[in-house]
């Protein structure tokens, strides 16, 4: 079926002709196989009700009586018609004598004059039979019984019949029951087709199947294209999908699938998804080791109309992740101390527009003078002391950023950082000084003491110590968890990122503080093994 046939014939009106076809024949079949047998059996009970009714006139003493010459001959009219009009006003009862002669008739008028018909020859020879022959009445289907005196003498006969008009109209009026019966059928059939076919639509939320199938092939293709491992489970536990990203993270961790239709807590326990379908709550940025592979894992349930059907967890790897946030923390990191660069250099630059048009050349040419040593001395400063050109350039960046903030970030004498010539080791240093730096600056009041940062290399390991004359901390045990900060939501990072790149190199962190003083954070970088974070 083409494009433009979907787009004629909805899957409502499909279902619908396909229901009422089916109807239709099925009412066609039982009409062809009962109509026939109601038609038989209408004629075959109109027969058994003139036999039955022949052989009653026959039998009345009434009849016999009257063609005896032993009672009346005018009552056999009368009683005749009495029982006509009990049977049914569509019979006709004839008695007639041996010659065949009228005794009674429903028109009297015909009483007295012989039979027609031609088939009562049997019955006056004493036989009863069933005939069908034209007779006053038109065409029609008559029973003949003899009727005998006491001494058995056969003194006439008894016909009783019905007009085949009749026996059609009678037919007619029972197969018009089953055409009513079709019709209710063709009727009950149609509703149940429109409402099944209604019901489809909703159920299917108002899609036709090819636009089914292209939503549900769209959504293969997003689910698959995603870097983030997935994996939804129905309100069982059962595995229902799984993308590839999550079957290689997975067998990254050394769990090999398949993994369709398998429990999600024998393949990955530590998601808690059980725990998720039960109490129907998210579970946001959770750490989950998994054979030695940290994951940072989302896990949300699925509810439909408020209730539970299933969850699902996506998840990446942690290394990946923190890679990520590094280079966003760098980057941030580098413009916001360009932009301090920029604002000094704006202000600098002002200065000497001003001087220029005040036609002050001398005063320019020290005030340049001035700069030009100031910022070779801090430059030379730093450059003797941090040999990595990458750490030298950011702690440039960050004494600038401090003096525009009011503030300012000292390098101590002591310090010295060989050029180690590793970038994992810079990034995962940028990270710890920066956020050290950082915290140490927001602790420290506009106009306040400098910010110390000490950097010594030895040949045991390397020493990292930032100390500020701030406020202190209230919890300095709470200070390196995730989300846990004392300057409110949305912070607590920081410390926290700095605890995980000193345990990525195998240092120690130390922190001495004192309300009302300030904080050291001493980090130890061992050259070799992993220490333990304190």
């Amino acid at each position: 079926m083409d494009e433009k046939i979907k787009g004629k014939i909805t899957l409502q009106a499909l279902i619908v002709m396909l229901v009422v076809l089916v109807v239709v024949s099925s009412l066609g079949v039982t009409n062809m196989l009962i109509a026939s047998k109601v038609a038989e059996s209408t004629r075959r009970s109109l027969a058994e009700k003139v036999t039955i009714t022949s052989r009653l006139v026959a039998e009345s003493a009434v009849v016999r009586d009257g063609l005896s010459g032993k009672g009346p001959e005018k009552a056999i009219q009368p009683f005749t018609e009495k029982i006509r009009k009990q049977s049914g006003t569509h019979y006709y009862i004839t008695v007639f004598d041996m010659k065949g002669i009228r005794k009674s008739h429903p028109n009297p008028a015909l009483i007295g004059k012989p039979f027609q018909g031609g088939d009562e020859g049997p019955v006056l020879a004493g036989e009863e039979h069933l005939s069908t022959a034209e007779g006053s009445l038109g065409v029609s289907i008559r029973y003949f019984t003899p009727v005998f005196d006491e001494e058995g003498r056969q003194t006439g006969a008894a016909a009783v019949g019905i007009t085949l008009k009749q026996v059609e109209t009678a037919v007619d009026q029972s197969r018009s029951i089953i055409y009513a019966g079709l019709a209710a059928g063709l009727v009950i059939g149609l509703s149940g087709a429109l409402y099944l076919g209604r019901r489809v639509r909703r159920v299917m939320f108002g899609l036709e199947p090819h636009e089914m199938a292209r939503l549900l092939e769209e959504r293969s293709i997003m689910i698959e294209s995603t870097h983030e491992g997935m994996v939804a489970v129905d309100r069982a536990g059962r595995i229902t999908l799984i993308n590839e990203a999550a079957a290689r993270l997975l067998e990254k961790a050394g769990i090999h699938g398949p993994f369709t239709g398998k429990e999600a807590e024998s393949v990955i326990p530590r998601f808690h998804l059980p725990a998720i379908l039960e109490k129907g709550e998210a579970v946001v940025d959770e750490e989950v080791d998994v054979n030695g592979f940290v994951f940072y894992v989302n896990s949300s349930p699925l509810k439909v109309e408020g209730r539970v059907i299933g969850a699902i967890s996506t998840f990446r790897d942690k290394t990946e992740v923190k890679k990520l946030a590094e280079r966003l923390s760098g980057t941030e990191m580098y413009a916001e101390a360009l932009r301090a660069q920029t604002h000094e250099f704006m202000n600098r630059l002002h200065v000497i527009l001003g001087m220029v048009h005040m036609k002050n050349y001398d005063a320019l040419a020290a005030y340049i003078e001035e700069i030009n040593i100031r910022y070779q001395d801090s430059i030379g400063y730093l450059s003797r002391r941090i040999k990595d050109p990458v750490i030298a350039g950011f702690l440039l960046a960050k004494m600038s950023y401090s003096v525009e903030q009011g503030k300012e970030v000292v390098l101590s004498e002591d310090s010295y950082l060989p050029d180690k010539k590793d970038s994992r080791f810079t990034h995962e240093l940028i990270t710890i000084l920066g956020n050290l730096i950082d915290n140490a600056l927001e602790a420290t009041p506009i106009d306040g003491r400098p910010v110390t940062v000490l950097i010594e290399s030895e040949e045991t390991g390397l020493t990292i110590e930032v100390k500020d004359h701030g406020k202190g901390m209230d919890s300095p045990d709470e200070a390196f968890t995730k989300g846990v900060s004392e300057k409110g939501k949305g912070r607590g990072f920081g410390l926290h990122l700095v605890n995980e790149s000193v345990g990525l190199l195998g240092g120690t962190i130390q922190v001495l503080t004192e309300k009302g003083k300030g904080t050291i954070i001493e980090v130890v970088i061992p050259l070799h093994g992993k220490g333990e974070n304190k």
